[in-house]
């Protein structure tokens, strides 16, 4: 174990996790690498497996400068990893400018005079706004969200800016629109890496879909919160916060309700319940089926989930299980139909394939699609895509196969 050290201190969750002193996360993500028990691991930071577990699960904070100082030390967490710290939050939304498909002359002169003068805001503003959004949505799938997290938020501004001069129906839609774009600058959030961020703006767009009576909306934030939730490892918040998104908007798309479905199905497989995860997912793969027959009763950010990304979710779900043959089937069906337009999922996905074969016994397989995916993963996958490929190569090298050093030494050049 003593060799891995280095190579499991460059895995990015655990540097992130470090950097924000976020121990709990720390201990669970170095357990999940390394393979140790809670009790095994305590004998390393001196700690019994009751306090380790409190700590993993949030329910122990560690204050104490000694607790802190063997955990360091148990772990051998190199120094310059200890005195980092996490990247500051983006600045509050900044001020207007607009980016994307140009619009004819006449509403690009709409929109800034509405903003300038505040005439009342009108549908076809309204409209515009729409498309404009849907553009960004296709664009991210592509180019990823860094580019386009602070456009969102200057666009949003644009947004809230209109409500003024809103009056009736159209105030409605103003309220709609916001939170929408609040929906997707939380999963931009999310996709870098910023949780807290994140968290605060899928709690303004669900304010804003409560307000605007838009239930699909509200459903979606609360399911998209669990898949934080099942991101950090926490199974029951995982599960609670799928089931709030299927009892508490009645009313959902068929789409809408198969998401929160899967979401607790994924909970259930972080607490190792593959009965009560197998079947929410044959709920979730019948709902998901109907409502492809009708994509038109869909609300338009649900564009991209139907069939495919389900059976690349149920390939996520066999994954956890450590099902790696079943995972590896269902992940390499769903991308195979999956568009080439999604560069950035068709990555994350791709990753986790070679996670599935290294697990299942195929490290040759698993070099083969780790490397492949690591361009895109070095840029526009971080962190999700790189940190999986870090736990591909962890796994390897746990297992004594060279192609984990052959991956850990291709890793490096991308920095």
């Amino acid at each position: 174990m003593g060799e891995l050290t280095p190579d499991l201190w460059s895995h990015p969750r655990l540097v992130a996790a470090v950097a924000a002193e976020d121990w709990g996360t720390v201990l669970r993500v170095y357990r999940t690498l390394t393979g140790l028990s809670q009790t095994r691991l305590g004998e390393r930071v001196g700690l019994v497996q009751p306090d380790i577990s409190a700590i993993e699960r949030g329910h122990r904070r560690v204050t104490s400068l000694e607790v802190r100082q063997r955990i360091v030390a148990g772990l051998d967490i190199p120094t310059d990893r200890v005195r980092v710290r996490a990247e500051a939050p983006a600045a509050p939304v900044a001020g207007l400018a607009l980016s994307g498909p140009v619009p004819d002359e006449d509403l690009l002169t709409r929109v800034t005079s509405v903003v300038g003068s505040g005439c009342r805001v009108d549908a076809p503003t309204l409209d515009w706004l729409d498309r404009l959004l849907s553009e960004h949505r296709r664009a991210e799938d592509r180019i990823g969200s860094r580019p386009l997290a602070e456009i969102m938020r200057q666009q949003l501004r644009t947004v809230v800016d209109l409500y003024a001069s809103a009056r009736g129906p159209l105030a409605d839609r103003v309220v709609r629109l916001a939170s929408e774009h609040a929906q997707f600058l939380a999963w931009m959030a999310q996709d870098q890496g910023r949780p807290a961020a994140a968290l605060a703006w899928y709690d303004r767009s669900h304010e804003w879909a409560l307000e605007a009576g838009d239930a699909d909306m509200a459903a979606t934030t609360l399911s998209m919160k669990a898949h934080m939730a099942w991101s950090g490892g926490r199974g029951d918040r995982t599960v609670r916060l799928a089931e709030a998104a299927r009892w508490s908007a009645p009313g959902t798309s068929l789409g809408v309700q198969g998401m929160a479905a899967q979401m607790a199905a994924r909970g259930h497989v972080l607490n190792g319940d593959g009965g009560d995860a197998e079947r929410l997912l044959d709920e979730a793969q019948s709902l998901i089926g109907r409502a492809a027959e009708h994509p038109e009763d869909e609300p338009v950010w649900m564009y991209f989930y139907g069939e495919t990304w389900f059976t690349l979710q149920r390939g996520m779900s066999a994954l956890h299980l450590k099902d790696w043959r079943g995972a590896v089937g269902h992940l390499t069906v769903g991308l195979h139909a999956l568009a080439d337009e999604y560069r950035r999922d068709k990555t994350w996905y791709r990753t986790c394939l070679a996670h599935a074969y290294a697990g299942a016994g195929e490290p040759a397989q698993a070099l083969s699609e780790a490397l492949a995916s690591a361009p895109d993963a070095s840029a526009v996958g971080r962190p999700h895509s790189w940190s999986e490929l870090h736990s591909t190569a962890v796994l390897l090298l746990r297992r004594g196969a060279p192609e984990g050093r052959q991956l850990v030494s291709a890793l490096r050049e991308y920095g």
